[in-house]
C-alpha cells in the first residue's frame, strides 16, 4: 500500500492531490501522508502549508548544465532525486505538467525505489513521443492525418512533404505539449520562419527541437477520451471531452459530452482508444486526442497524454469518477472491476486565470487581495491559491478552474454564468480573464455549440469577446462602495471612541479614491449629497450623479447616470 506520496507538482495540481489523498486516508482507514516539493517561489503557497511534510528545492529557477538554458527547478531531476531520497517518500504523483511526461524521471524513481503513479517508462516512451506515437496508431489501426512519417531535419525537407501532403499543413514539435512548437503554415513562403520558430520554441520548452509536419485538418473539432488501464490489461474508456474552444492551441473552455455527435462515432472514437492502449500495454489514467469531424463522421489520432489533464474534472462530474483516486488504486495493483461508469448530464470547465485578455491575454500576476470563490447548486471550484497568497510570475498564472454540471447543456452553462457573476478575484497590481469567460458564456455560437478549434481565434480578432460596455459604471459603483466602507470605519471609530468620553468629528461630505482599469488609473472625488445620492468628480473635471442603490442597467449622459 502507498504510505508516504511525494508531490512533484504545486499550485492548483497539488491541492488536487491533496484534497484526493486526505478522502483516500479516511476512506481505507490508513492516512496517507504528504510530501511538498517546492522552490523559492512557493515557500508561502498554500499547498506547501496544506501538505504534511515539505522539502525545499532551492531556488525557483535553475540552469541546464549541457545546454545553460534557465528551467525550472521542478524539472531538474538530480534536485528532484536529491529531495526525494531526503524525503523517505515510498511513491511520487506527478500531475500535469513538469516531470509527468518525462520517461527519464520514471526510470529515476525505478532506480530509487519510489513507486511512480502513473504508466510505465516504455508506455511513455512509445505515447510521448508524437511521431513514435502516430506510428503506434497506425499499426493498432487508428487513423491518422496525411504527416511527413517522421521527423523533418530541415525546412527544405518539410517543404517537400507539405507539397506532398497539401497545404495548409501544421509543423508540430515531437516532444512536449501545451500548444508550444506548434506553426501552422498556410503556403510556400511561411515555411521556412514557421519552421526555424517552432525549432526554437521546441528546444526551449522541451530540451528537444524534433519536428513533424502534418496536414491541418480545418473545420475540426478537438475531442479527448479520458482513458484508465489496470495492470491485468483492462482499458476503460470514460467518455468524450469537447475541447475545441482554445486560444493559439490553449484550451479555454472544455466540456462533457460533445455536442452534435452521433452514436456511431462516439462509439468508434472510444474504440480507437482502447486499442491503442491495449497496444502498448499502458497501465494508469491518461487522455488520447482526437480532431473530428462529427458532419462527416470523420476523426484522426493527434496524440496521447501520458498523464492526468487540467480538465479531468468534467470526466469526473459527467462519470461521478475520482480519477485520482484512481491512480492510487491502479498503482497498488487493485483491478478495475466491471464496466465504466455511463456518462450523465453534461459538465462545463473554464480556467480562471490571473491575466490580461485585453493585452494579448498577457499573464498579470501579484497578491490575491480577494477571491470569492464561485459556489452554487453542481458548481465545483478547484483552486490553486487563497485570498492573501501571491501567484508567481515564474508559473502558469492559473487561480482557479470552475467547473459546473446540469442535467442538460443548457443547465450547465447557465450554473457556470451565473456562479461566475457572483464570484470575486482581485489581483493586486494584475487582473483575471473572469470577465472575459463570462463575455464567452453569453456568445451565441458557443451557447449553440457551432465552434471549432479555430473559432475563438476568429472572434478574439473581430473584438466581440473583449468589449467592456459597463466598465465606467463600474468604476464609479466602485468608488462609492470605497466611500461607504470608508464612511463605515469611521462610525465605527467614533463609537468605540464615544464609549470613552471621547468626541471626534466624523468627516463624511467627501473622500478621495484613485481606481485603476486596464493599466490607466482614475481619481474619484465622492460627494454624499444625501442618505443614497453622490456626486462624484473625475479626475477633477467631469461632476456626475453616482447610482442609486440596488439599481441596474445603467444609462449614460455628459453629466449624470441613472441606474433603473
Amino acid at each position: 500500500m502507498l504510505k508516504h506520496v511525494a508531490i512533484v507538482n504545486r499550485g492548483e495540481a497539488a491541492m488536487r492531490f491533496l484534497n484526493a489523498a486526505g478522502e483516500y486516508g479516511m476512506e481505507r482507514g490508513v492516512p496517507l501522508e504528504t510530501v511538498a516539493l517546492y522552490t523559492d517561489a512557493d515557500a508561502g503557497s498554500w499547498f506547501v502549508r496544506e501538505a504534511d511534510h515539505a522539502v525545499h528545492l532551492g531556488p525557483t529557477m535553475s540552469t541546464d548544465p549541457v545546454t545553460g538554458a534557465r528551467r525550472h527547478t521542478y524539472l531538474d531531476l538530480d534536485v528532484l532525486e536529491t529531495a526525494l531520497r531526503s524525503s523517505g517518500a515510498d511513491s511520487v504523483w506527478p500531475g500535469w505538467g513538469f516531470v509527468a511526461e518525462n520517461p527519464d524521471f520514471v526510470r529515476l524513481c525505478e532506480r530509487i525505489g519510489v513507486r511512480f503513479i502513473g504508466p510505465s517508462a516504455e508506455a511513455m516512451d512509445k505515447l510521448g513521443d508524437k511521431i513514435a506515437a502516430k506510428r503506434v496508431a497506425e499499426s493498432a489501426e487508428v487513423p491518422v492525418v496525411p504527416w511527413s512519417h517522421g521527423p523533418v531535419a530541415t525546412a527544405d525537407d518539410a517543404l517537400a512533404h507539405a507539397h506532398r501532403i497539401g497545404f495548409p499543413v501544421v509543423i508540430k514539435a515531437a516532444a512536449g505539449g501545451g500548444g508550444r512548437g506548434i506553426r501552422v503554415v498556410r503556403d510556400a513562403a511561411e515555411l521556412p520562419a514557421a519552421f526555424a520558430g517552432a525549432r526554437s520554441e521546441a528546444e526551449s520548452a522541451f530540451g528537444d527541437p524534433t519536428l513533424f509536419l502534418e496536414a491541418q485538418v480545418l473545420g475540426g473539432r478537438h475531442f479527448e477520451v479520458q482513458v484508465a488501464a489496470d495492470t491485468a490489461g483492462t482499458v476503460w474508456a470514460l467518455g468524450l471531452r469537447d475541447c475545441s474552444v482554445q486560444r493559439r492551441r490553449q484550451k479555454v473552455l472544455e466540456e462533457s459530452a460533445p455536442v452534435d455527435i452521433d452514436a456511431h462515432t462516439r462509439r468508434r472514437i472510444l474504440d480507437a482508444a482502447r486499442r491503442l492502449c491495449r497496444t502498448v500495454g499502458y497501465t494508469g489514467v491518461g487522455t488520447v486526442e482526437f480532431l473530428a469531424r462529427p458532419d462527416a463522421g470523420d476523426f484522426y489520432f493527434l496524440e496521447v497524454n501520458t498523464r492526468l489533464q487540467v480538465e479531468h474534472t468534467v470526466t469526473e462530474s459527467v462519470t461521478g469518477v475520482d480519477l485520482v483516486k484512481l491512480q492510487l488504486d491502479i498503482a497498488e495493483g487493485l483491478p478495475l472491476i466491471g464496466d465504466p461508469p455511463e456518462p450523465r448530464g453534461h459538465a462545463v470547465e473554464v480556467r480562471l486565470n490571473a491575466e490580461d485578455p485585453r493585452r494579448g491575454f498577457a499573464p498579470a500576476p501579484g497578491r490575491v487581495v480577494e477571491l470569492r470563490i464561485p459556489q452554487g447548486p453542481s458548481i465545483r471550484t478547484d483552486a490553486g491559491v487563497v485570498a492573501g497568497d501571491s501567484i508567481a510570475s515564474e508559473f502558469d498564472s492559473m487561480i482557479a478552474k470552475v467547473i459546473a454540471w446540469g442535467r442538460d447543456r443548457d443547465e450547465a452553462l447557465a450554473r457556470l454564468r451565473r456562479a461566475l457573476a457572483r464570484s470575486a478575484a482581485v489581483v493586486e497590481g494584475g487582473t483575471t480573464n473572469r470577465r472575459f469567460l463570462m463575455a464567452l458564456l453569453d456568445n451565441a455560437d458557443i451557447r449553440a455549440g457551432h465552434v471549432d478549434t479555430t473559432w475563438l481565434d476568429r472572434a478574439l480578432d473581430s473584438g466581440v469577446l473583449l468589449d467592456a460596455p459597463d466598465a465606467a459604471p463600474a468604476l464609479v459603483a466602485a468608488a462609492v462602495e470605497a466611500y461607504r466602507r470608508d464612511h463605515a470605519d469611521a462610525l465605527d471609530r467614533f463609537a468605540g471612541m464615544a464609549a470613552y468620553g471621547r468626541l471626534d468629528p466624523v468627516d463624511d461630505t467627501a473622500m478621495t479614491v484613485e481606481l485603476e482599469y486596464e493599466g490607466e488609473r482614475r481619481r474619484f472625488t465622492v460627494r454624499r449629497l444625501g442618505a443614497d445620492d453622490f456626486e462624484i468628480e473625475v479626475d477633477g473635471t467631469v461632476p456626475h450623479r453616482s447610482p442609486r442603490s440596488g439599481s441596474s442597467n445603467a444609462e449614460w449622459s455628459s453629466a449624470t447616470t441613472r441606474w433603473h
